[in-house]
């Protein structure tokens, strides 16, 4: 007999993923369809499925979600997000938040989203029409941050190699 995750009331933690996806200098957002954060801006992603890795789940519900393929770098952060009513808890997950690249597919609206979007940095970190929580503002700000360091530190990669080949092709005075 199958059994039914219980998102409401849960009896333990249910484990989910979520992306931070840069692409030149915008972040991707799903304004949430449902319960929890129904209306709110947030990360795309979602539960991992049974027996599914956590980059696995990551790619999966990006895709579902927002018609991209992407490619996790590294986790930016674990968190908790449990919501309660009362003196009960009415949701309770556990989120492994990845930092991740595009890598190909359709930007749309799918899944439990209702909408999609690329968004500026001033859009999330300012009073702006978009409804995002505080813990997603510091998710995406960790995440833009450690996008922001890897581009500059490939960009000075690149820079040391063009420098190196200059180097090397200059005439040797005899």
């Amino acid at each position: 007999m199958d059994s039914i995750i219980e998102r409401e009331f849960p009896q333990a933690p249910l484990v989910g993923v979520g992306a931070v996806v840069v692409q030149d200098g915008h972040v991707l957002l799903v304004r949430r369809g449902t319960e929890p954060l129904k209306g709110h801006w947030t990360l795309p992603g979602g539960l991992l499925e049974v027996g599914e890795a956590l980059v696995a789940g990551v790619i999966r519900e990006v895709r579902e979600e927002t018609g991209l393929d992407v490619e996790p770098i590294e986790l930016i952060e674990l968190l908790d997000r449990i919501h309660r009513e009362g003196d009960r808890v009415r949701y309770h997950y556990v989120i492994a938040d990845y930092l991740c690249r595009v890598t190909g597919g359709e930007l749309r609206a799918a899944s439990d989203a209702d909408a999609v979007r690329w968004v500026e940095r001033c859009e999330w970190s300012s009073h702006s029409a978009l409804v995002v929580d505080p813990v997603t503002v510091r998710v995406l700000e960790k995440g833009w941050q450690r996008a922001e360091q890897i581009r500059d530190d490939q960009l000075g990669l690149e820079q040391l190699n063009v420098d190196q080949l200059r180097s090397e092709r200059r005439p040797v005075d005899d």
